[in-house]
């Protein structure tokens, strides 16, 4: 556990500062995709810079959610889950605001419930794009895999082409949150905070 001197590291502060522009460069990416039509531009700028974000920045978490499930499955103290989580949701929301400023249009940015299915439907894909995401962090860390920003990128792009027509295909909290948060919008945001369940330790 991080004891309360390691808060001087800079080990520690390079960590949190490497989440918040993780996610920073990853909602932005997103968001400026998410102005072409279609679920394919954002699911593959999603999955792209989530790749490359593993290979330039070593693998911050970038997401919530996949903080959160280190933090279940005790791989991470509650002081750098914490300021990880915080470290995310500021990234997004900076990006949020400067695609608003950027964008002649800003509907595109909130993750919505489409008309395809109910909110329960929405949920239920979001869960599981989120969950696989989540897996394939778990194995990539587990089997330091040489491909691990292929293996990642591919798991951000599928699950948003999966979940994309029910839910957005948000698949991260924090990128549902800072468009919430700049433009006011919060209709169905719960479909994007639920967090799924972290998948099982692998034996050793």
């Amino acid at each position: 556990p991080l004891s309360p001197q390691e808060l001087r590291s800079g080990r520690f502060w390079r960590g949190v500062l490497a989440e918040l522009a993780a996610t920073l460069i990853f909602v932005g990416v997103v968001l400026g995709a998410s102005a072409a039509p279609g679920p394919l531009a954002p699911a593959l700028a999603g999955g792209l810079v989530a790749g490359g974000l593993v290979c330039t920045l070593g693998g911050p978490q970038a997401n919530p959610a996949l903080t959160l499930a280190l933090l279940c499955t005790r791989k991470l103290s509650a002081l750098r889950g914490a300021a990880g989580i915080l470290a995310q949701c500021t990234g997004a929301t900076l990006a949020s605001a400067a695609a608003r400023a950027a964008l002649p249009d800003d509907t595109g940015l909130v993750t919505r419930v489409s008309t395809l299915g109910t909110a329960g439907t929405a949920l239920a894909w979001e869960t599981f794009a989120t969950f696989q995401l989540v897996l394939a962090a778990f194995a990539v860390a587990e089997h330091a895999a040489p491909q691990a920003g292929l293996a990642l990128g591919s798991a951000v792009a599928a699950g948003a082409l999966a979940a994309g027509p029910f839910s957005g295909g948000s698949m991260n909290p924090a990128r549902s949150l800072g468009p919430a948060i700049v433009t006011g919008v919060w209709d169905d945001h719960w479909v994007s905070r639920g967090h799924p369940r972290a998948p099982p330790e692998s034996p050793s």
